[in-house]
């Protein structure tokens, strides 16, 4: 794999997030289409501005309609997409998105761990919207979640929802790399019952990531392998959370992924990529069913390089 292009974690997002501060103010004031009426211009000019992330969407919609065969809207449609979901988590911190048409699949799995008292290992993608599952987490309070996060490259946008709703921050966990002291609060937390949560979809924020070549969409992309790392220390089961929004409604799927992942020190690296490439499949299968959903905007296909600024300290 070859480096290409800037890391996730050194994309700037400010710029994009003042341009929603503002449509946010659209949409409560005069509505939703309203919102998206003014919503193109403010694409337009990211849209032009921004070469690396174009790029990046032109080339994910171009494999994923090259895989599907079928035809897909261009790069405006999915930075639509990418907006609308900004202004839904917007929404739902600031109290005013109806939670209750959230649909939810599988929601049984983790109902059932709560009630016997056994906590998990979840692991999300940038699919959809993974907010829902803070905010419906928050009105249920016997599930406790701990979402890990690297967020100094969206700290602007973090800013803007603690702004909203400081509860948007209560249970989030920085992490830029893994710790044995954090591996222990972890399990710690896990061993209450409670869960955490960590995205399958992005390498870590390291001049040296350490990932697993799978496939996704027809062509071999590098996925992180610190999810199942931790999930091999936690020993727990482990799920599978993904989100998106079809036929005007959001819908959340939650699967079991493993009861327990055990790593062999023998043939570590195979058993990584194993798991790797399960995640990736699954990951593959839920994009399909909403193309314009994956809101990964740097070149996924390609271990990325690092700006110095953003290295772990």
């Amino acid at each position: 794999m070859s480096a290409r292009g800037l890391h996730w974690a050194s994309i700037n997002e400010i710029s994009f997030v003042a341009g929603m501060r503002f449509l946010f103010w659209i949409c409560r004031v005069f509505g939703r289409w309203p919102f998206r009426i003014v919503l193109y211009p403010v694409l337009a000019w990211y849209v032009l501005t921004k070469p690396l992330p174009r790029r990046a969407s032109r080339d994910y919609l171009d494999r994923m309609q090259a895989h599907t065969g079928r035809k897909l809207p261009g790069v405006m449609r999915h930075f639509a997409a990418f907006g609308e979901s900004i202004l839904d988590k917007m929404l739902l911190w600031g109290g005013l998105y109806p939670v209750d048409d959230v649909e939810l699949h599988g929601g049984e799995l983790i109902t059932d761990a709560v009630a016997a008292g056994q906590g998990g290992l979840m692991i999300c993608a940038h699919l959809g919207n993974l907010e829902l599952c803070r905010v419906l987490s928050r009105q249920r309070h016997d599930i406790k979640l701990t979402v890990l996060v690297h967020t100094k490259h969206a700290q602007a946008f973090n800013d803007m929802l603690a702004s909203l709703n400081p509860d948007s921050s209560l249970n989030l966990m920085q992490v830029t790399e893994m710790s044995p002291a954090t591996a222990m609060l972890l399990s710690e937390r896990v061993a209450r019952g409670e869960f955490v949560v960590i995205a399958g979809d992005r390498v870590p924020v390291s001049h040296n990531p350490r990932v697993a070549v799978a496939d996704f969409l027809g062509a071999p992309a590098p996925f992180p392998v610190g999810p199942h790392i931790l999930a091999g220390i936690l020993q727990c089961p482990v799920y599978l959370i993904f989100s998106m929004r079809r036929g005007g409604r959001a819908h959340v799927y939650f699967e079991t992924f493993r009861e327990r992942v055990r790593i062999p020190r023998k043939d570590r690296d195979a058993a990584l990529a194993e798991l790797a490439g399960d995640y990736a499949r699954r990951l593959e299968h839920h994009a399909m069913q909403a193309p314009l959903e994956w809101f990964n905007f740097y070149d996924f296909w390609h271990l990325p390089e690092l700006e110095s600024s953003d290295a772990p300290r």
